[in-house]
């Protein structure tokens, strides 16, 4: 049997034995998420209305809606806290996601919703989508980092079919947490994980990290045809210019495991 086969198999072994558990708080993956490139654009709410996850809302920021397109290192990946897997612990990922909020108690819970994500790994991608529902697709994915004096640059590339899209940022000076209250910090504090599940059901899961610090980008942009995966519409929002653009500097993050929202 594949490794890829054989690695959904145990780890959907383990999650059952994890589901039967009360708390919400049990580690399913830890990482280090490193040199995040994102770029924001401005869309219209009614776009992203047939992928919001029940139970959820729109998230804004001043009265706007954004999308980011985002590329970035997943380094020294660990399933449960503590288990690495070999060939597995160390790849790319490029996504596009959206942002909403829920309500639990008196807590405002704010979240990212993937509306597609792109890894090298057959088997990431196929534990993802079992595990969590989101929607993985396996794709040849690079990247380049080059830091040159007090110059940074930051580069995702990923293939589809015989054409290579790519994501680019460039950015001066040191890294710095960012202003309170600036479209920057609402972009990165986003702690929740949200996904659509079969029936209309959806999922929520918690990541939790420290603030990032950012530079903010002085040139980025995206270059390729985004359609195939995104949509026609999503596509042609991406080829226009972004609304921000920094890169992050990331840091250790844990993902917990998720929970079905009735």
């Amino acid at each position: 049997m594949p490794l890829a086969e054989d690695l959904v198999i145990w780890v959907y072994s383990i999650e059952l034995e994890l589901a039967q558990m009360s708390s919400t708080e049990t580690v399913f993956l830890t990482a280090e998420w490193r040199d995040l490139v994102m770029l924001n654009y401005e869309v219209d709410p009614r776009v992203l209305d047939k992928y919001v996850p029940c139970g959820t809302v729109l998230d804004s920021f001043l009265g706007k809606t954004y999308v980011s397109l985002v590329g970035f290192r997943f380094c020294r990946t660990k399933l449960f806290g503590s288990l690495a897997v070999p060939l597995h612990s160390d790849f790319d990922e490029v996504n596009l996601r959206f942002y909403v909020r829920r309500k639990e108690g008196d807590e405002n819970r704010r979240g990212v919703v993937f509306i597609a994500e792109i890894v090298p790994k057959q088997a990431v991608a196929m534990v993802a989508r079992l595990i969590y529902g989101e929607n993985y697709v396996c794709l040849p994915v690079k990247h380049h980092v080059d830091t040159n004096g007090s110059k940074k640059t930051v580069k995702y590339q990923w293939q589809v079919k015989n054409q290579w899209c790519q994501l680019t940022a460039q950015a001066m000076g040191s890294p710095e947490l960012p202003r309170e209250g600036s479209l920057e910090q609402f972009i990165t504090e986003h702690y929740w994980g949200y996904s659509n599940q079969r029936g209309g059901a959806s999922s929520e899961y918690h990541v939790a990290h420290v603030p990032w610090r950012v530079w903010v980008s002085t040139r980025a942009g995206f270059e390729g045809d985004a359609s195939g995966l995104y949509g026609v519409e999503l596509g042609q929002i991406l080829q226009g210019p972004a609304s921000s653009a920094f890169i992050a500097d990331g840091s250790p993050v844990t993902v917990f495991r998720g929970c079905k929202l009735l």
